[in-house]
């Protein structure tokens, strides 16, 4: 049998910085929500996968602010206290629900049964952070690891040199803690601006990811951009879109929980989907079985729908092409109950259908590139460009990261160089990086949890202007201080060095 072609499931796994940063509804509650339904299924599948032999199974993006947060010692502690709490919580609801639905009873149960699995997985596994469990996936082959800039900015909008420390900050973090940089990243948003693959092959990067359009649809193979040897890889939005797409995808089927409905005494999400317009109260109790039986149909709605699409790009490049899917991680699980199950089945049904399953890296090696290709200004989100960052809901974000940036870059080449670390620097620029972030505008034009966003982008603009000015004033003691005092909440990148900055000009 000829073969089909190959297909390369991409996980961008990413939250922003959230320890002490507020807990609920937005803060702190987001982190341990999407470690506990979606890191940790998603780190035992992979270790079973493993375990039965299989080799570049998928590509998983892990950005370097999220990798801080699943190391943090803090976090650990507060993860281990809320996975403690969830089993309460399911054990409250198993009383609460007595003489109700006989749904809800199983509702309960299951919550019990998840929530003290989760909590012996991460006692045994997970007691000293995510990097020791994820470096074997990748030591063995499991797994390709791709990383990207320190705290996800939009890099379209980032001044060249603070672009390319950003870049370097994050892919030197992802070395401290597997051992080696990885050679591809997630580019935050998919966000690119012609030019930047320079500067990605500067920093050893090799490959990374472009949405479909970039390509005029054109995703079979991976392409050198420019002049460069870099690859781009586009997601592939006929298949992807299946899965989850702005309008429509899988988890909305009446069958799976819904995600926004509550239980609030319990915190439990005790509902089904149901339909679209139904109210909250109006939504019927979850029954698995049901939702077993909508995850079989589009297990096998997903693995045709990717063997149709690679017979069709044989019989139109005469040779076999790619398959790239790419989502968010935290979709499989934390958003979408049943993705982690899902994830698993496609997985096998896959390979059984003789498709290549494979990685970013695994693809490149099995032939799946093409000629060059010039790529044009670009991103995943809304209208393919950079409207969601740089809109005019986000006018005076765009601005205020403007003026940060440029003040920043004078902060560097005015304040004399130092013989060694300087740590009020250091946390000046740490600061600078997390105003910096593309969750605040992206949050913000999408109407999610906006004063949130808002509010954690004036806080670290408000820290480092602090900073900056107890620097330019030679504030040395008091600056080192305050400084001292910020990390203790904004401690992430203990190897950035501020000086570094000098060097990119």
């Amino acid at each position: 049998m000829s073969e089909v072609g190959g297909f390369a499931l991409v996980l961008h796994s990413h939250l922003p910085w959230l320890p002490h940063h507020g807990t609920w509804p937005v803060g702190e509650e987001w982190l341990y929500q999407a470690w506990a339904h979606s890191y940790l299924p998603l780190v035992d599948l992979l270790r079973r996968l493993g375990d039965e032999g299989a080799r570049d199974v998928l590509t998983l993006g892990v950005t370097p602010v999220l990798a801080a947060q699943l190391d943090d010692p803090y976090a650990l502690r507060a993860m281990h206290d809320w996975l403690g709490n969830w089993n309460l919580r399911a054990q409250y609801a198993g009383v609460r629900w007595q003489g109700d639905d006989p749904r809800l009873r199983t509702v309960a149960a299951n919550e019990f049964q998840a929530s003290a699995s989760a909590l012996a997985e991460f006692e045994s596994r997970w007691r000293h952070g995510f990097s020791p469990v994820l470096r074997p996936l990748v030591d063995s082959g499991v797994i390709e690891l791709i990383g990207g800039p320190a705290t996800h900015p939009f890099q379209p909008l980032l001044h060249p040199r603070l672009r390319a420390f950003a870049l370097r900050v994050g892919l030197d973090d992802t070395k401290l803690r597997i051992g080696h940089a990885p050679e591809g990243i997630w580019a935050p948003e998919c966000g690119y601006a012609p030019g930047m693959e320079t500067g990605y092959a500067s920093a050893g990067v090799r490959r990374f990811l472009v949405d479909g359009p970039a390509l005029h649809g054109d995703t079979a193979f991976a392409r050198t951009v420019g002049n460069s040897d870099v690859l781009c890889f586009g997601r592939d939005l006929e298949v992807t879109y299946r899965v989850w797409s702005p309008k429509a995808g899988y988890p909305g089927d009446s069958a799976y929980r819904d995600f926004h409905t509550y239980d609030h005494p319990t915190g439990l999400k005790p509902s089904r989907v149901t339909g679209r317009q139904v109210a909250p109260h109006d939504k019927k109790p979850y029954e698995p079985a049901l939702a077993a039986e909508a995850l079989q149909h589009h297990v096998h709605d997903f693995v045709d729908t990717v063997v149709r699409r690679l017979k069709e790009l044989r019989d139109r490049h005469g040779r076999p092409g790619l398959v790239v899917s790419a989502y968010d991680t935290e979709l499989f699980g934390h958003w979408w109950h049943e993705g982690p199950a899902w994830l698993e089945a496609v997985l096998r049904e896959l390979i059984q259908a003789g498709v290549n399953v494979t990685t970013l890296r695994g693809a490149v090696e099995a032939g799946y590139v093409a000629g060059p290709v010039d790529l044009p200004a670009s991103s995943w989100g809304s209208g393919k460009d950079w409207r969601v960052w740089d809109g005019a809901q986000v006018a005076d974000l765009v601005d205020a990261g403007a003026a940060l940036q440029s003040d920043l870059l004078d902060l560097i080449d005015t304040t004399p160089a130092s013989t060694g670390r300087d740590p009020a620097l250091d946390q000046t620029v740490r600061e600078a990086l997390l105003a910096l972030s593309s969750d605040w505008a992206f949050m913000v034009t999408k109407d999610s949890a906006a004063d949130y966003a808002r509010r954690r982008a004036r806080v670290h603009g408000d820290h480092y202007a602090e900073l900056s000015a107890l620097v330019r004033a030679g504030s040395g003691p008091r600056a080192v201080a305050r400084a001292e005092q910020l990390r203790r909440a904004d401690g992430l990148f203990g190897g950035l060095d501020a000086r570094a900055l000098r060097t990119h000009k």
